[in-house]
């Protein structure tokens, strides 16, 4: 069975940065696509940055271009997002979802998802 841990996240002051991190088994991580999605209170689940099986094409919505870094570790099957010089609009749960197929970010298209981590940006 798959199995997709994140970790890393908590509460922090706007524009400090945090690394979140997506462990997985269960699965061949090389040949996935991944991605990194939150979903703040009363709100929709959005895509935030996803990534290629390759690593060599990457997505990233228009309100964390620039700040949010996605990378991953195919040997480590280990997926991270480094946030920097976060906003309280940051404040989500942030999802770490795989899929064999996926093209794009669009979060109804990931079909291995993980538990969630808080963020939390205080102003």
């Amino acid at each position: 069975q798959v199995q997709v841990v994140e970790s890393g996240g908590g509460l922090v002051q706007a524009g400090e940065s945090l690394r979140l991190s997506c462990t997985t088994s269960g699965l061949t991580f090389g040949d996935y696509n991944m991605g990194w999605f939150r979903q703040a209170p009363g709100k929709e689940r959005e895509g935030v940055t996803c990534i290629n099986w390759r690593g060599d094409s990457t997505y990233y919505a228009d309100s964390v271009k620039g700040r949010f870094t996605i990378s991953r570790d195919n040997a480590k099957k280990t997926l991270y997002l480094q946030m920097n010089s976060l906003k309280p609009e940051d404040t989500a749960m942030y999802y770490c979802a795989a899929d064999l197929g996926v093209s794009g970010c669009q979060y109804t298209k990931y079909t291995s998802w993980g538990q969630g981590t808080q963020v939390t940006v205080s102003s």
